[in-house]
Formats: C-alpha cells, structure tokens, sequence
C-alpha cells in the first residue's frame, strides 16, 4: 500500500503522527493500538481491511468448540 500511495515509513510515520516504536512493531508485526491503525489508515486514506487481516487464533477455537 505505500508503494502504490508512492510513500515510505518515515512518510508514513510524519503523514500519521505515530511514533517511531509504532513503526518499528508494524515492521515486525507486532501488535498496534486501535487508535495507531486508525491513524495510519488516516494518512493512506484507506479502509482497517486494507492494511490488517484477522487471523483466528487456534487456541482460542479449541476452547469455542469445547464449550
């Protein structure tokens, strides 16, 4: 998505207003804020589903279908 908005991090980081920690864990994919992801798809002008997906968490399925 920042190829295609022609951008890079550190655009991304000023154009957002998010930290340089938030930065690093969307590089690693690590856990984000609400509020950070809101920010960011604020900057890119797109939609949550554009930047993240839910993956189940398979533990959690377990425990559903043992109820």
């Amino acid at each position: 998505l920042l190829i295609d908005k022609k951008m890079n991090r550190t655009d991304l980081k000023e154009r957002s207003g998010i930290s340089t920690a938030s930065l690093a864990k969307l590089g690693k994919n690590e856990n984000l804020t609400t509020a950070v992801l809101l920010k960011i798809c604020t900057a890119l002008n797109c939609d949550i589903s554009d930047i993240m997906e839910v993956v189940p968490d398979d533990s959690a399925e377990a425990a559903n279908s043992q109820k």
